[in-house]
């Protein structure tokens, strides 16, 4: 689900999900250091809801069609 219903929580969302991923991009990071940095914070119960790599992938081509991630150098940031 892209956005939360009331049989979906907003963590479970796309939307939900992208919010977590914005606030890991403080820097450039590659696909793979944000996916490591996702599992970790799952593991220490820092992240309520344990999406697959699927509904990762997802939400970082909604985050960039929406327009605040872009794509450089092999590198994901947000734009400002």
């Amino acid at each position: 689900m892209i956005i939360p219903t009331k049989h979906i929580h907003f963590s479970e969302s796309l939307l939900g999900f992208g919010g977590y991923v914005l606030q890991k991009l403080n820097s450039k990071k590659t696909v793979d250091q944000l996916w490591n940095e996702y599992q970790v914070d799952v593991t220490n119960s820092q992240y309520e809801t344990n999406h697959n790599y699927d509904h990762f992938l997802l939400t970082l081509v909604f985050l960039y069609d929406v327009g605040p991630t872009d794509e450089r150098e092999g590198r994901l940031e947000k734009c400002v």
